[in-house]
């Protein structure tokens, strides 16, 4: 019997209508390139390889690698051993699926992390804690719009699927969970033209989200620069969408390109 390790945030999923609810929403296909991030005790290990003809899977605790490796036939699954933070997905091929019940102590930073490899990827779908989906998902001008928001929805079309109460694992989690689908948006219709200048602005805006624009991106844009771009400088962070955000970003970009030349 392995007995789950906080170090390594682990609660193992039990609940078999919900396993199955999950399968069912990702729909393997014999032939995907498919990874599987923690598999832990196999819960959605052994449905999916009932559907593909191999699975990679990137584990960190070796006692689960010794238990993956005595369970599964090693022509059907092939383990990386170590921590998906610094995991390189491009080794996989593409294009790639993937899944996973993420850590939910790490589970932002693996979802920047996704995000790098995003072109190579064809959809995930992720368990995670349901405030953190709630954000993912979230509206412009609602309680749960954030910086994660902006920072996943100029990269991903996403959607909440599945609800999934404590209950369903062992051990049970003090949050309530949900399966989230996130789909790579097309690299042509990505609206942001320097990244790092985009999540820098994005960074500064939410860095004190009670107040406006104006006083938030003061060392980046003017009024004049608020008047030109059309963007209500008295709004706050949360009242405006990754688009928005990206055409700030793309004016100041091209600003700066133009002091340089």
């Amino acid at each position: 019997m392995h007995k789950a390790k906080k170090q390594f945030g682990q609660n193992f999923l039990v609940d078999q209508n919900i396993i199955a609810d999950i399968v069912r929403a990702i729909r393997p296909e014999a032939n995907d390139n498919m990874v599987e991030i923690g598999p832990g005790l196999g819960a959605l290990t052994r449905p999916l390889l009932s559907h593909l003809d191999r699975l990679h899977v990137v584990e960190i605790d070796r006692d689960i690698i010794a238990r993956l490796k005595a369970d599964y036939p090693q022509d059907k699954i092939v383990i990386h051993e170590g921590d998906a933070l610094k995991f390189d997905f491009a080794t996989l091929g593409t294009p790639l699926r993937v899944v996973g019940n993420l850590p939910y102590n790490i589970s932002s930073p693996l979802l920047f992390h996704f995000a790098t490899y995003a072109a190579r990827i064809t959809d995930m779908h992720f368990m995670l804690q349901n405030e953190v989906v709630e954000r993912m998902v979230a509206e412009p001008s609602t309680p749960e719009y954030g910086r994660l928001s902006v920072m996943l929805q100029y990269r991903f079309h996403m959607e909440k699927l599945i609800d999934v109460p404590p209950q369903s694992f062992r051990p049970a989690p003090k949050v309530d969970s949900a399966i989230v689908r996130m789909i790579p948006v097309s690299t042509a219709d990505i609206p942001v033209k320097d990244e790092r200048l985009f999540a820098e602005l994005v960074m500064a805006a939410f860095g004190q989200r009670r107040k406006t624009l104006r006083n938030t991106l003061r060392g980046y844009l003017d009024e004049q620069a608020f008047a030109q771009l059309g963007i209500d400088a008295q709004l706050r962070a949360e009242n405006l969408g990754h688009r928005e955000y990206a055409r700030m970003s793309n004016w100041l970009a091209a600003l700066r390109n133009k002091a340089e030349s």
